[in-house]
């Protein structure tokens, strides 16, 4: 199971793409644990495979990864715009997998 955290300002826009993401986990047989926090949130979510953080959190790529051993990633803002969840749990797993 992926243990994938999403993060953006208030936790908003992010829960909409992690409801996308696990449609499209689910219509490929993948087993996830996704969830969507605000900013002020994300040290709680420490123990997931990934930290994928909405186009706004952008700047803050470097400095969180420093702060996480888990990888970061920020959402393509295509993909965020179109709410396009297919694309960014593949991106997802295989930044976690290290295939990226």
């Amino acid at each position: 199971m992926y243990k994938i955290t999403l993060a953006c300002a208030g936790g908003f826009s992010t829960s909409m793409m992690a409801s996308s993401m696990k449609k499209a986990a689910d219509e490929q047989g993948i087993d996830v644990n996704i969830n969507a926090v605000a900013e002020e949130d994300i040290e709680l979510y420490s123990d997931s495979d990934i930290l994928l953080l909405g186009p706004q959190l952008g700047h803050r790529k470097e400095e969180l990864q420093k702060d996480f051993s888990m990888p970061v990633l920020v959402i393509d803002f295509k993909d965020y715009g179109m709410m396009n969840g297919k694309n960014v749990l593949n991106d997802a797993i295989k930044k976690i997998k290290g295939d990226e």
